[in-house]
């Protein structure tokens, strides 16, 4: 619960002011990441919601896949760095060692976890379908001249 807790260090009650203040920082926090030498641009608020998203021309040359990748990699990546100041923001208001700064930092580093190691494409769970098929003639039975099937008024089925 916010603002009855006992400090880690010093036995000291943690302020409800400091709580609050921790709350209202967060709600108010924001960040952004660039991506594919800065053709995506990425904002996310601190709910890891996307809030803005910049393309450059120089995106369209990723492909619609490649650009997709990149877009997913650049929001991981701003939400990353939305935990790293949301760490901050505890650090300054009700600090690490608290019971609340320890919840907040671990919820927010468990939903926005770090990029680790190089990041690469993840491979398609399922292969891509195969394209509809179009047929550029209709088909017709043998004894049937190529039509809809009322040749001479009459339905050819009903011989």
């Amino acid at each position: 619960m916010l603002g009855g807790e006992q400090g880690a260090g010093n036995g000291a009650s943690l302020s409800g002011g400091a709580a609050a203040a921790l709350a209202d920082r967060v709600a108010t926090l924001r960040a952004s990441a660039a991506g594919a030498d800065g053709a995506v641009l990425v904002t996310v608020a601190s709910s890891g919601n996307v809030t803005e998203l910049e393309l450059d021309e120089r995106s369209l040359g990723l492909g619609a896949p490649g650009l997709a990748t990149e877009i997913l990699r650049t929001i991981r990546r701003a939400q990353s760095a939305l935990a790293g100041r949301v760490a901050d923001a505890v650090e300054e208001t009700v600090g690490t060692e608290t019971e609340t700064g320890r919840a907040v930092l671990d919820s927010f580093t468990q939903r926005f976890p770090a990029p680790s190691g190089p990041e690469e494409a993840a491979a398609p769970v399922m292969p891509a379908r195969a394209p509809f098929p179009s047929f550029s003639t209709v088909p017709s039975l043998p004894h049937q001249a190529p039509g809809n099937g009322f040749e001479s008024g009459r339905d050819s089925r009903a011989r």
